[in-house]
């Protein structure tokens, strides 16, 4: 039970990011009942139990047992037909909404810190810019187009003391 100890915080930072509600406009039109189970909760919900060692859908009843601490969580069958009905649109839509929500939560570390980005130093010098690359293998492609070249896209991000990102591929 410990392992999972974090996962109420893991839902409590998707719903002040906006993640939550951004996930739930993204996938506007699955709802098939006005009473029925929000998509975007179950896909906070699918994304939590990732995030806590989970494998499978069924791996939801982690959630479900604390239905106290995580409120109505969707069935399996409920959660295989949100997953059945996402197609390379509705993927599109979410990844822009979990770039908005990332955003959000840049913007609300600068305003608690006063600072977008927290200073790096190594060995006790203080660096201004730093270059992070990072490989988008393992990740599903955006668009048909992508899936020739998928495993050889990189893109480089500089973070600098600024605040300011700059991505570049």
């Amino acid at each position: 039970m410990v392992g999972h100890a974090g996962a109420r915080l893991l839902v409590d930072l998707a719903d002040v990011t906006g993640l939550t509600s951004a996930f739930s406009q993204a996938l506007t039109g699955l709802r098939q009942r006005q009473g029925g189970h929000d998509p975007g909760r179950i896909a906070v919900d699918l994304a939590v139990t990732l995030a806590g060692g989970g494998e499978a859908i069924a791996d939801l009843a982690v959630l479900w047992d604390q239905a106290g601490l995580f409120g109505p969580v969707a069935s399996d069958p409920t959660a295989w037909r949100l997953v059945s009905h996402l197609d390379g649109t509705l993927l599109a839509r979410l990844r822009a909404a979990w770039a908005q929500a990332r955003e959000v939560a840049w913007a609300q570390h600068a305003e608690v810190r006063s600072a977008a980005f927290p200073q790096v130093s190594v060995a006790g010098q203080q660096v201004a810019d730093l270059v992070l690359a990072a490989t988008r293998t393992g990740l599903p492609p955006a668009s048909d187009d992508e899936l020739t070249n998928e495993e050889s896209t990189t893109y480089m991000v500089n973070l600098h003391s600024s605040g300011r990102t700059k991505m570049a591929q």
